[in-house]
């Protein structure tokens, strides 16, 4: 590979935030932090593997992936994914004591969406 994949580069610097958003939550939320490992680790992995088999059952056209070199603008928009999930992770600081899963679910999602963009750009 003589050049890194953005797509690659979003993924991990998504996985990064998820990482993120998992320690924060689990130190300054009311969840136990074994499950909110595992409530990341199970959806991020649940969204790549069954995604696929969701949209050909919905016989839904195959999306390109994130950022590809047709579409220049895409570039800033999926710069948005990490930006967003390291924002947050500074929401349990800034409010701590409640559960906040839904927002590690949330999280985990956007890094499933971007871990399938990598795949779909390596693929290509």
């Amino acid at each position: 590979m003589t050049r890194l994949e953005p797509n690659l580069l979003l993924a991990v610097t998504t996985g990064f935030a998820l990482v993120l958003v998992t320690l924060t939550a689990s130190v300054y939320g009311a969840g136990e932090p074994l499950r909110n490992l595992l409530l990341a680790v199970i959806c991020s992995g649940g969204f790549v593997l069954l995604n696929p088999v969701l949209m050909r059952l919905m016989k839904s056209q195959s999306r390109p992936p994130l950022i590809h070199p047709d579409s220049g603008g895409m570039t800033v928009w999926a710069g948005l994914f990490p930006m967003v999930v390291i924002v947050c992770a500074a929401i349990p600081v800034f409010w701590p004591g409640p559960d906040y899963g839904l927002l590690i679910i949330i999280a985990a999602v956007w890094f499933g969406v971007t871990v399938e963009s990598a795949l779909k750009a390596r693929r290509a």
